[in-house]
């Protein structure tokens, strides 16, 4: 489980192919520095497990779903991640449940910027929006960010400074891919309330 408060960013030095799946290799000494092997860390929003520590290099894999699912199959060397370790019981909850389960990716169809504010509106398929109210939480990226608007296809998110800053979305362009993952709690209400209408 994760808040979807980012602690950091880490560069992928090798996404190396390991049929059915890939090893990811990224380098990221403050993260590292306290991992340890079979931790749960969630990178760009996906949950992985580290599998191998080499000083600042850290090693995880990834299975044929993660691939699909996330954007992380299409990953390059140099790229940035954004990542967060797993929450304990007892640490303070700044952001909302993150499971770390990623359920889709979305584009990014539209940035404004003002000044050192952006407005982000991503494009996905209308399955994953039914989920999504305004003022509600979402997981973009493994940020947690709150939902301004909510059309059919499509959502809105407004970033401040910080999270442009200490983030990999501030550096997001038009047609860029990010990783999401709707609110756990609508996801519960989405299933009992099928289950009404069956």
């Amino acid at each position: 489980m994760f808040t979807g408060l980012i602690e950091g960013t880490c560069r992928v030095v090798e996404p190396r192919n390991v049929e059915p799946g890939m090893r990811l290799i990224v380098e990221s000494q403050a993260m590292a520095s306290e991992a340890h092997i079979g931790d749960s860390i969630a990178l760009s929003g996906c949950c992985l497990t580290v599998v191998q520590l080499d000083t600042a290099l850290l090693h995880f894999e990834l299975g044929p779903e993660t691939l699909q699912r996330t954007k992380l199959g299409r990953i390059q060397t140099d790229q940035l991640l954004n990542w967060e370790r797993s929450l304990r019981a007892g640490d303070r909850l700044g952001g909302h449940f993150v499971t770390g389960h990623v359920d889709a990716t979305a584009v990014l169809e539209e940035r404004h910027d003002d000044r050192e504010w952006s407005t982000f509106w991503f494009r996905l398929p209308a399955l994953w929006t039914r989920q999504m109210v305004p003022k509600g939480s979402i997981t973009v990226d493994g940020v947690s960010l709150t939902l301004v608007e909510v059309e059919s296809e499509r959502f809105s998110v407004c970033l401040i400074p910080h999270t442009l800053a200490v983030t990999t979305l501030g550096r997001l362009k038009r047609g860029d891919t990010v990783n999401i993952e709707t609110d756990l709690l609508a996801k519960y209400v989405e299933k009992q309330l099928a289950g009404f209408r069956a």
